[in-house]
């Protein structure tokens, strides 16, 4: 049984977008928050770093100087064969299979980055915790959705709700459909 909490912690769009179709992000930039819209508290409370290989190429291409998450356990779950690097581990686990491999001797969360269908695998296999989602009021009309389309019907309760100037923080926990623990 994992002890610690997986968490997606992602900006949005109104309509449900976390990029456009380009993967561009600017749309996110243009809006006002404050501060760091509470990235920093954030990511303290983790240790292990998750996301996919389109968002890790995304954060490559875009992070010149230095690698975003050198100080946490970074994965990235991938279709292709990829050397590991310094900073991350490439996966071909399914998502349940690379749960079930973490250790428990650490001590903080687990936060998947993105993109959308990572986090719908995580889903699909009952295994985020909780959800934290910042909306921004933009509407892109069409991009990569946050959540893909999907068969599951999963039940949220709210934990807290925060703003930062022109976004809205909303905190879901994850109702358990079962009583059985991961």
């Amino acid at each position: 049984m994992l002890n610690r909490t997986i968490k997606i912690f992602i900006a949005t769009s109104l309509d449900g977008y976390i990029a456009t179709k380009e993967e561009s992000l600017d749309w996110l930039f243009s809006v006002e928050g404050e501060g760091d819209n509470g990235y920093s508290e954030f990511y303290e409370t983790i240790d292990t770093v998750v996301m996919g290989r389109r968002t890790y190429d995304w954060i490559m291409k875009h992070e010149l100087e230095t690698f975003p998450y050198a100080d946490k356990d970074c994965y990235v779950f991938t279709m292709e064969q990829r050397e590991d690097t310094e900073y991350v581990s490439f996966v071909h686990d399914s998502v349940k299979e690379f749960v079930e491999r973490l250790t428990e001797s650490k001590d903080r969360n687990i936060w998947i980055v993105g993109g959308g269908q990572l986090i719908s695998d995580f889903l699909n296999a009952s295994l985020i915790d909780e959800m934290i989602i910042t909306i921004a009021p933009v509407l892109i009309g069409k991009g990569i959705p946050l959540f893909n389309e999907a068969d599951y019907e999963i039940e949220l309760e709210r934990i807290n709700t925060r703003v930062f100037n022109q976004f809205v923080e909303l905190h879901y926990k994850v109702v358990p459909k079962d009583i059985e623990a991961r």
